[in-house]
């Protein structure tokens, strides 16, 4: 029998693209608004059971939101946070307890964000950084689940929004490209959790924002992506933290902005969106494979690695239409 890398499964109950999904403890998987169209902001949730493959509906949140974070912290509760909801971007945050299906407010953060990150850091407290608001942000803040309280914590060198954040094996936090006040940023910064500031570190090859970032298992992070100006680039680099340099990697098959990036059980890197092509990393030869396609064209969409190795994709754009479908990507032997 031949073993497909991609099959269909269960579809949403809602379409939706700039939403969320988090796995949460018991393998379940939540996805959290997003919007429907240009007009149509979304504040309902739903669970995937990979058991099942069946979506159901669950409480929703207090807020429409799009653009904005979910976090799952080590209690098993999910926080989100901003986002824009059709009129203004929100300071307001929430949390998502999955033994009632309820959503309940939280505190709410300093300043109002959408397109910011959040990134779980090895206290179990959150960081927040940059976004938009009324204007690009370098502020930072934490988000401590014992009190439920923010508080700010150092600025960034550079206001950013659509950039990425990733915990580094340090405990740093590795924060890369994005737009700000003076345009496309090629701009990397470092996060220390014992001291609350910033400093700079190398600059990236090109200028990017709607790109990945990825921690790979020997410690380094994978950059692929994005958009210069409006052009979708086909470029990747490699960050050392040990070096603090980033040196250039083979080009993906395709360029790719607002797509996803997927460490899976092997060391790969499956990276999907803005087509309907799917590209792996290995980061043992530094080459790209191109991989089966997937089913549907797709972008702002969301990518979860399941309990089980698998890939599950939601939702997303397809010739400008949101999808309510989703797939699962699964190691094969041509794929190994």
């Amino acid at each position: 029998m031949v073993l497909l890398d991609w099959l269909n499964t269960g579809s949403m109950n809602t379409a939706r693209y700039e939403h969320t999904a988090s796995l949460l403890a018991d393998g379940q998987v939540l996805v959290t608004g997003g919007r429907y169209n240009s007009s149509s902001y979304l504040d309902d949730s739903e669970l995937y059971d990979p058991t099942t493959r069946t979506w159901t509906t669950t409480g929703s949140m207090n807020y429409v939101r799009r653009s904005h974070t979910a976090s799952v912290l080590t209690s098993g509760k999910v926080l989100v946070t901003g986002g824009f909801n059709g009129l203004q971007r929100l300071t307001s945050a929430e949390l998502y307890d999955p033994s009632t299906g309820n959503w309940t407010f939280t505190g709410n953060m300093s300043y109002s964000r959408a397109g910011h990150t959040a990134s779980i850091l090895a206290n179990g407290s959150v960081l927040v950084t940059g976004g938009r608001s009324g204007s690009f942000a370098n502020t930072t803040e934490l988000y401590d689940p014992s009190t439920e309280i923010w508080t700010t914590t150092g600025s960034m060198n550079d206001a950013r929004r659509d950039h990425t954040a990733s915990v580094l094996s340090n405990g740093q936090v590795l924060v890369t490209g994005g737009s700000g006040n003076s345009g496309f940023l090629n701009s990397a910064e470092l996060y220390d959790p014992s001291t609350g500031n910033w400093t700079i570190t190398d600059n990236m090859t090109d200028t990017r924002y709607y790109h990945t970032a990825t921690v790979l298992a020997d410690g380094k992070v994978l950059v692929t992506g994005g958009l210069i100006n409006a052009a979708p680039i086909n470029r990747a680099e490699l960050y050392d933290p040990s070096a603090g340099t980033w040196t250039p990697t083979s080009d993906m098959n395709s360029g790719r902005q607002l797509h996803t990036a997927s460490i899976l059980t092997n060391g790969k890197v499956l990276v999907i969106g803005d087509s309907n092509r799917a590209d792996l990393y290995d980061p043992l030869t530094g080459n790209w494979t191109m991989t089966d396609n997937m089913n549907h064209v797709r972008s702002g969409h969301t990518a979860s690695v399941l309990t089980n190795g698998i890939v599950l994709v939601t939702g997303g754009l397809e010739l400008d239409i949101a999808l309510n479908t989703s797939e699962l990507y699964q190691l094969s032997e041509k794929n190994e």
